[in-house]
């Protein structure tokens, strides 16, 4: 396969997977902001959402203050922000579009269908209307993009690229969606009462579409470290650290060739360590340090990758 086809493939999954990861902390942020809280509480949970996806310098340059309106404005609809959702898709589209010969009809329809939906809904409001609703959206439609993927396309090389580039975005939003709740604890240095933790550790579950899940495994009363755990740990939670690294990595080796040597290993050691991880090593080390470590892991896999195999 061409170079520059596989970098429009992979790049084109890593947007669709930003999009999404993007709606599911945006809901978090917007369903913890419903709750009573002091207006000290929630700016500070806006700040933790602009400042975990590393945007401070961008906002900015465009709001002088930040509350629930400006963030959701900048982080949906701006396009001087590269990681809203809206240049997300258009640029999944495009890459799309760049390579539309190696994908079938029905995932080339449906990722331009997505564009000229989300370019009609925010052209009509939908969120100032119903924030939540068009997050729900937004994560149907990266669901029935990923579906109508994995059920259409052949099996080779370009089909790898593709999920190469969702799990690894995954993996990387995964981190920052759960280090968000961590980035603010340490922020403020204040405890939340037990009654809005529930709440709040729900809305995290859910944003990922593990709270059955979590009461399946568990059984039990909703607990931090056991949400940690799941969304880290569990090499059976479709979103968790673990689960994405493992699928990332089969993927890549199946399209391994003579350069990709020292990326494999690096993706190897990572998969094992949280195969045999441990959270309570985790949390005696710190949740967020544990999390910020693993960010600069899959950034560095992400250039391996693209030393090895893009343009």
């Amino acid at each position: 396969m061409l170079s520059r086809t596989a970098d429009h493939l992979f790049w084109l999954s890593r947007y669709i997977e930003r999009a999404e990861n993007t709606a599911r902390m945006l809901d978090i942020a917007y369903q913890t902001s419903l709750q009573p809280q002091s207006a000290i509480e929630s700016e500070q949970t806006w700040r933790s959402l602009v400042s975990i996806s590393e945007l401070n310098g961008v906002y900015g340059a465009r709001h002088s203050a930040i509350n629930s309106r400006n963030v959701m404005e900048f982080m949906v609809a701006d396009e001087s922000n590269l990681s809203s959702i809206f240049n997300c898709l258009r640029a999944a589209r495009e890459n799309a579009r760049a390579v539309r010969g190696a994908l079938t009809t029905e995932v080339w329809e449906t990722m331009n269908q997505t564009w000229l939906e989300l370019r009609r809904l925010l052209r009509e409001g939908a969120l100032t209307r119903d924030p939540s609703q068009l997050f729900e959206w937004v994560k149907y439609r990266s669901h029935l993009s990923r579906g109508v993927t994995v059920g259409t396309m052949l099996q080779d090389e370009a089909f790898h690229f593709i999920r190469i580039g969702s799990f690894l975005e995954r993996a990387d939003n995964t981190a920052r969606l759960l280090d968000v709740k961590f980035y603010r604890q340490d922020d403020s240095g204040t405890e939340r009462d037990a009654a809005r933790d529930f709440y709040y550790w729900s809305a995290v579950l859910r944003s990922v579409s593990g709270f059955e899940i979590y009461r399946k495994v568990y059984s039990n009363v909703i607990q931090p470290d056991k949400v940690a755990e799941l969304l880290i740990l569990r090499p059976d939670m479709p979103r968790s650290l673990s689960h994405c690294i493992t699928r990332m990595l089969a993927n890549l080796r199946r399209v391994a060739n003579a350069q990709s040597g020292e990326t494999l290993r690096r993706a190897g050691r990572l998969e094992a360590q949280l195969a045999f991880g441990r959270i309570d090593e985790i949390l005696a080390q710190g949740l967020h340090p544990f999390l910020d470590g693993f960010l600069v892991e899959v950034a560095d896999l992400g250039n391996g990758i693209s030393r090895d195999f893009l343009v």
